[in-house]
């Protein structure tokens, strides 16, 4: 399997670009959010370009992530021929990240398509080889969930997974009542003997994920999590703070990017890394679909530490004995206090 990463969203978008560009036969996408307000990276023209060339375009959005996708937009697109579809749940939404370029090369990570993400840091993965026949299968299984049409993509939908595969490629998908991340995440949180790292953008874990962590503390495995200061909303930061200082009186380590940061990974023992499109909060682990991949590879995870050490670079530690709450937080922490008694 060929790699290659990228640490931020335009260094994601330029590499998208330029494979959606290249591309001869077809396109598959899958995105959580997608905007019509690019303006550097036009993907909503570009795909319209290869379709209009015959090109095979087939494109699923999370109805409810894509919702301010206009609808002028959405027929030019159908227009010209793509296949635009819509993964429609009152609460499973597709929180994936996917691009597949002439079933040769594929991209997983936490990149969406707005402009509000241009400036932040971000981790994305383009991969190469045996992978994308199986991450085209995983395509497919949405696909045939929201009712596409095509029967080149659908009977990938129909090969089946080898169990090797497993190893590499995380598939999660509550709609089809197949929960995959709390097992991983409890089977490699268990196993770690020196250290563990987490980044996310969102941080509301359940209890077990938070008692997982903290058993690893007490085995004296140092556990850092990587998460923005300020995040792109108010009231989840208000959430994050909440759970940052309960992780670290437990004695998880929190660091604290002054960027925003929406990559989604974890590192266990700088030997194994975990790189997809799922958050630390209960979304991901019980009603989103999402994808990952797993890196066993020296190299693979080398190159995410380092990643990881520059993003570090702009941190500053969470000390909860100098944190203040705000008055916002004297109404919020008590629901929240309630709400995480339930999960």
């Amino acid at each position: 399997m060929r790699y290659q990463f990228f640490a931020n969203s335009q260094k994601s978008w330029q590499a998208m670009y330029e494979a959606i560009s290249s591309a001869q036969t077809s396109i598959y996408l899958e995105m959580y959010i997608f905007s019509d307000d690019m303006t550097d990276y036009n993907f909503l023209k570009l795909l319209e370009e290869k379709a209009l060339r015959g090109l095979r375009v087939r494109v699923v959005l999370d109805s409810f992530g894509s919702a301010n996708l206009s609808k002028k937009v959405i027929e030019e697109l159908r227009y010209v021929g793509v296949e635009l579809i819509f993964l429609s749940y009152f609460l499973n939404r597709t929180h994936r990240k996917i691009l597949i370029v002439d079933e040769h090369v594929a991209f997983i990570g936490g990149v969406n398509f707005h402009q509000s993400a241009s400036l932040w840091n971000d981790l994305m993965v383009k991969v190469e080889g045996k992978l994308v026949y199986f991450i085209t299968k995983s395509f497919a299984k949405v696909y045939a969930e929201c009712g596409g049409k095509d029967p080149l993509v659908l009977m990938h939908n129909k090969a089946k997974f080898k169990k090797k595969m497993h190893d590499w490629l995380i598939e999660h998908f509550p709609i089809k009542n197949k929960y995959r991340l709390k097992k991983i995440y409890q089977r490699h949180l268990s196993r770690a003997h020196e250290n563990v790292i987490l980044v996310t953008p969102y941080l509301m874990p359940k209890r077990w994920l938070i008692g997982s962590l903290h058993q690893a503390v007490l085995r004296g495995v140092r556990v850092e999590i990587l998460i923005p200061k300020n995040t792109d909303h108010y009231f989840i930061d208000r959430v994050n703070y909440f759970f940052m200082y309960e992780l670290s009186k437990l004695g998880v380590n929190i660091h604290m990017e002054s960027q925003m940061n929406h990559a989604k990974l974890m590192v266990i023992d700088k030997k194994e890394a975990i790189v997809g499109s799922n958050n630390l909060d209960f979304l991901s682990f019980e009603l989103n679909s999402e994808v990952g991949i797993f890196f066993k590879d020296v190299t693979a995870v080398r190159e995410i530490l380092k990643i990881i050490n520059k993003w570090e670079k702009d941190t500053e530690v969470f000390d909860k004995k100098a944190y203040h709450m705000k008055w916002f937080d004297y109404v919020l922490y008590p629901v929240i206090s309630l709400f995480f008694r339930i999960l």
